[in-house]
């Protein structure tokens, strides 16, 4: 069922923004509000003046041009407004990138790897031991996508997919990132998520929470090659008993574990 759902209808316009689904995107859309009023209001402001005295100085016969040197209280007071506001909005938007980004993931966050290549997407999951494998990106090879390291036994009962998603709602998703030729981007606009997955690198330090159950798409945001255009993946997110379904019909068996032991497939920090 999962596997062959298609990503959400927009509900709304493509001039406005898809509905937010996850933790920090609330934030995100605020700030993004307060930037649009804030330049609206000062738009129809400068332009309302600016017509205004187009009009009422405009060229008239026998009137001379008054010339004026400027008002040394009215330039600090429009350059001291701005400035007062881009910091506030800069200090506002690190605080909140220092929450997505920088600030630890709760402890039972399900870890999930996302290595992109031309052009989909290769996704990782952990077993039953809720641990992936050793991952780092001088190993990362055709043959072994996620730079796994073979003899790590976390990852004897990590499964994979490619280019379909699924998370668990409610509860927090620590992504591990990475591309296996060029540059690709992490992207779903529902989730207010965009990450860069750079070769040679695996960022550790993604993390989010949906909050909201849906059929989403993950797109790659950089241009990759001939093919991005068919570069995305289906991304369910689901209730956490669906999830746990979902997985054990994945995951291997006992003895399969075994067999494909030797078989690489994950990666490690940053």
């Amino acid at each position: 069922m999962l596997s062959s759902a298609q990503a959400e209808i927009r509900q709304t316009s493509v001039w406005w923004l898809p509905r937010n689904v996850t933790m920090f995107g609330h934030e995100i859309d605020f700030i993004f509000y307060v930037i649009l009023i804030l330049t609206g209001v000062t738009a129809v402001a400068v332009f309302s003046v600016m017509v205004y005295f187009i009009v009422k100085y405009r060229a008239k016969p026998g009137v001379s041009a008054v010339h004026s040197h400027g008002n040394n209280t009215l330039e600090v007071i429009w350059t001291g407004i701005p400035v007062f506001i881009f910091l506030a909005l800069a200090i506002y938007g690190n605080e909140q990138w220092t929450q997505m980004r920088l600030k630890t993931p709760p402890a039972d966050a399900l870890p999930v790897a996302v290595i992109g290549e031309q052009f989909g997407w290769n996704v990782r999951y952990p077993g039953a031991d809720g641990k992936l494998a050793k991952m780092t990106a001088s190993s990362v090879t055709k043959e072994n996508p996620f730079g796994v390291d073979p003899a790590d036994p976390a990852g004897l009962d990590d499964f994979t997919t490619y280019g379909e998603l699924v998370f668990p709602v409610d509860r927090a998703i620590r992504l591990y990132l990475g591309s296996k030729d060029v540059i690709h981007a992490f992207y779903v606009p529902e989730f207010r998520l965009y990450q860069d997955m750079v070769p040679g690198r695996i960022y550790d330090f993604v993390w989010l929470k949906a909050e909201q159950t849906g059929q989403f798409q993950l797109a790659c945001n950089q241009l990759c090659g001939q093919g991005h255009y068919k570069m995305f993946g289906k991304l369910s997110v689901v209730p956490q008993g669906e999830y746990e379904t979902w997985a054990k019909g994945k995951a291997p068996q006992p003895t399969a574990a075994k067999e494909t032991s030797t078989v690489p497939v994950v990666m490690a920090g940053r």
